[in-house]
């Protein structure tokens, strides 16, 4: 292997850091003693440990350390200068700040291992949240289908037709009065939105000896029913139904200029 292949493969960094078998360690130091670039790449490598190392350590300046010692030595004699280690010991230094390295690295991936992890439980919460409330809708839209059917196929309902009239040809409605119980709906799908303002008001009416309307409902929150079929109050007695456009809150008598549909029983 070439010199410059070692430097690229990342075995001098295994080999400062004591990782490698005894039988690799000598085949790297006898490499280090013939190639320049080799030794050189070893060194910085060991540079670079020992920098890091340091940044974690706290410093003491030579005239701190000169006070320090002076007490020492008046309090306990004089103070030993303890020799440099062999070099032989700075591969213990090297192993000890390689290891606290890896430490740290290993530290920072579990860290940001469990942020991914609480991330990830987090959106799966709100991703279960939207589906339990969108399932909350869809179940409640399903119940009111089955209600509106069960109206509609009722056959002790008296379905009643109301045509579109002159401000409206096409507008249509449908009565489903049920004259034993007295319990009365409203099919308004061929309404158009009423304007802002304005609310559809229902009229049971009697058509002879004269014409008297009762006002037996509003179709509040037209928009907001999306199959458009509204409970009215209860009937007693009917000869025809109409609706009206009124003004919000309804009027004590129809305006007859805004009749939208009408049909007899």
């Amino acid at each position: 292997m070439e010199a410059q292949e070692y430097i690229d493969s990342g075995i001098l960094e295994l080999y400062v850091y004591g990782l490698l078998t005894e039988k690799e360690n000598l085949e790297i130091a006898e490499l280090a003693k013939t190639n320049k670039e080799v030794d050189q790449e070893i060194v910085a490598i060991e540079k670079a440990i020992v920098a890091l190392s340091s940044s974690f350590s706290p410093f003491c300046s030579v005239e701190n350390f000169e006070k320090i010692k002076a007490r020492l030595e008046l309090k306990h004699g004089k103070v030993v200068d303890l020799k440099p280690a062999a070099p032989t010991s700075n591969w213990t230094q090297y192993v000890g700040w390689a290891a606290a390295v890896l430490l740290l690295l290993g530290f920072g991936y579990q860290t940001l291992e469990l942020t991914k992890s609480k991330q990830a439980i987090s959106e799966v919460g709100g991703a279960k949240n939207k589906i339990e409330r969108e399932y909350a809708f869809l179940d409640q839209q399903h119940k009111q289908t089955e209600k509106n059917l069960s109206i509609v196929r009722d056959i002790k309902n008296t379905g009643v037709t109301l045509g579109g009239q002159a401000v409206s040809p096409t507008s249509f409605a449908k009565v489903y009065w049920n004259q034993q119980t007295k319990t009365t709906y409203i099919d308004a799908a061929g309404l158009p939105t009423p304007p802002k303002g304005m609310v559809y008001q229902v009229w049971s009416l009697k058509l002879s000896p004269v014409l008297t309307p009762t006002s037996i409902g509003l179709l509040d929150n037209f928009e907001g029913n999306s199959q458009k079929i509204f409970a009215v109050s209860q009937t007693d007695s009917a000869e025809a139904f109409g609706i009206t456009l009124e003004p919000a809150g309804g009027s004590p008598t129809p305006t007859m200029e805004q009749l939208y549909t009408l049909g007899k029983v």
